[in-house]
C-alpha cells in the first residue's frame, strides 16, 4: 500500500525552508514539492514551516478522510485561507489593503471602463 501524495507550495519564503523539505520532497518547480510523508513527519514539518515562514506564504495540500480526499493548511501574510462550505473546503482571497471589501469584476472601474 502506498502513501498519499502531499502538496507544498513556498511563497517568497526566507533562506533555509526549500533546503529543509527537499529531505522529505522532491521539487517539482521552484516552491513546489511533492512528496509521500507519514503523519507525524506532515505535522513536523508543518510546525517548522509555518514558525520559519515570515512575510512569505506556504500552502500544504495533504490526504485527509473528506469528500475531496484531501485537506489544505495555511500560513504567512496576505494568504488564502481554506474555508469550508457544506463539506467542501474553498479558498476565501485575502481583503485588499485597506480592509476593502472585495468586489466582483463587473462593479470594478477602471480607466472609465467597467471591467
Amino acid at each position: 500500500m502506498s502513501a498519499a501524495t502531499t502538496v507544498v507550495v513556498l511563497i517568497a519564503a526566507p533562506p533555509g525552508l526549500r533546503g529543509h523539505l527537499t529531505r522529505w520532497f522532491i521539487e517539482v518547480a521552484p516552491g513546489v514539492f511533492v512528496g509521500s510523508p507519514n503523519a507525524r513527519i506532515r505535522d513536523s514539518l508543518w510546525n517548522v514551516l509555518a514558525d520559519r515562514i515570515r512575510d512569505g506564504q506556504v500552502v500544504m495540500i495533504e490526504p485527509s478522510r473528506t469528500e475531496q480526499g484531501w485537506t489544505v493548511r495555511t500560513a504567512g501574510q496576505d494568504r488564502w485561507t481554506p474555508t469550508d462550505f457544506d463539506g467542501l473546503t474553498l479558498m476565501s482571497r485575502p481583503r485588499g489593503s485597506g480592509g476593502q471589501p472585495w468586489k466582483a469584476a463587473n462593479q470594478v472601474k477602471g480607466k472609465g471602463m467597467i471591467t
